[in-house]
């Protein structure tokens, strides 16, 4: 493949897109990346990675990207730091009970091994877990986490081994058409591109705009946390709870530190600031899930963004002739990502995918096409 890809967004779908693209054969591909890699959503993800969705597409997408997760410290070189820790879905109505009973059912019937278990099984499972008003728990096995920064370094290093150009601190500042081709400009120079992909995240609607065509990308700030180091393996699953804020929290692997947020988002909007609100609902709903943690510091706090659609479910495909989009994940692109990229850069280099790409249709909301939403947290 002679074509000159261009690739805006050096984050996980990014880079992620341009290492497919180049073992298929694209040997003239260029990633342009305003900060430096990974600095928008990548680098602020909470890590989690799960099967445990409510719809059969958005479930074979990650039951698929699971299979590549496993697999992707041995096929980059480099550590991922993956691990199947679980997930575990804290259910506190009979409403959620008889919503995660739906779920669990449809996941079975597409090979994923999540069951509804007891408070007290769940207590097991995390032992510091309060399960004074928890009647039940989703709970897959199979779910897990990976360390975003190494796996970020491990896309691009094998990306440049294959000949990807990768500029960093390089915005996008205009795109326009000269000879039947878009030209991307840059503080750098400009870039030439047969094929251009808005891989962008949270600014793809500012990439959309320049390229004349409608955006249905909006950023929301949401914001996480990070605390001291504690003893590894009190809390192995992602605990969430839609009861207590939309809270989810997990120990990360590296330092078995709490990572985590709840549901307080705004936008949309640029702003990456965190606040003291944030920090104040975090802090009394994760002391109530986990009471011990009122006695733990937080170390961290930041703010990103979900790069959001109508349906938050992600946009994914062509656009306009010879222009792509990978965006709009509304917080799973961490976790989507294998699939994502591999099924986009199958689809540009071979002309067809097996993954079911008709449902990310990023022309879908123009036909007022809503999917159902995805299931999110924080």
């Amino acid at each position: 493949m002679k074509e000159r890809v261009v690739i805006v967004g050096g984050g996980i779908m990014g880079l992620a897109t341009a290492y497919h693209l180049a073992r298929l054969g694209a040997e003239n591909v260029t990633v342009l990346e305003r900060r430096f890699a990974g600095y928008g959503a990548t680098f602020r993800t909470g890590t989690g990675i799960r099967e445990s969705f409510g719809d059969e597409t958005n479930i074979w997408m990650m039951r698929e990207s699971i299979k590549m997760w496993k697999a992707l410290e041995e096929e980059l070189g480099h550590p991922t730091e993956y691990r199947q820790t679980g997930y575990m879905f804290l259910l506190h109505t009979e409403e959620e009970m008889e919503s995660f009973r739906r779920n669990v059912s449809l996941q079975n019937s597409l090979s994923v091994p999540s069951r509804i278990i007891s408070p007290e099984e769940a207590k097991e499972i995390v032992p510091p877990l309060n399960i004074e008003d928890v009647l039940g728990a989703a709970y897959n096995p199979e779910d897990g986490k990976a360390n975003p920064f190494l796996v970020l370094q491990g896309y691009k290093k094998a990306s440049l081994k294959m000949g990807v150009k990768i500029h960093e601190y390089s915005p996008v500042e205009g795109i326009v058409e000269r000879g039947g081709k878009r030209v991307v400009k840059t503080p750098r120079g400009e870039f030439e591109a047969d094929i251009l992909i808005n891989a962008a995240g949270g600014w793809s609607k500012l990439i959309d705009r320049m390229v004349a065509v409608p955006s249905h990308v909006e950023p929301y700030k949401h914001q996480a946390i990070k605390t001291e180091a504690l003893e590894r393996g009190q809390i192995n699953p992602m605990v969430v709870s839609f009861k207590h804020g939309g809270a989810y929290l997990t120990q990360d692997i590296a330092d078995g530190g709490v990572i985590g947020g709840v549901a307080l988002a705004e936008g949309p909007t640029f702003d990456m600031n965190p606040t003291l609100e944030y920090a104040i609902e975090v802090s009394r709903h994760f002391t109530w899930l986990i009471p011990a943690l009122k006695y733990v510091h937080i170390v961290r706090q930041w703010a990103g963004f979900y790069a959001t659609t109508p349906d938050k479910n992600p946009v994914i495909g062509e656009v306009a002739p010879g222009y792509y989009i990978i965006s709009g994940f509304s917080g799973h692109g961490f976790m989507m990502s294998p699939m994502a990229t591999k099924s986009l850069a199958e689809l540009i280099v071979e002309g067809g995918t097996s993954a079911p790409l008709d449902f990310y249709d990023p022309h879908r909301f123009e036909r007022g096409e809503f999917r159902e939403a995805a299931i999110q947290m924080g």
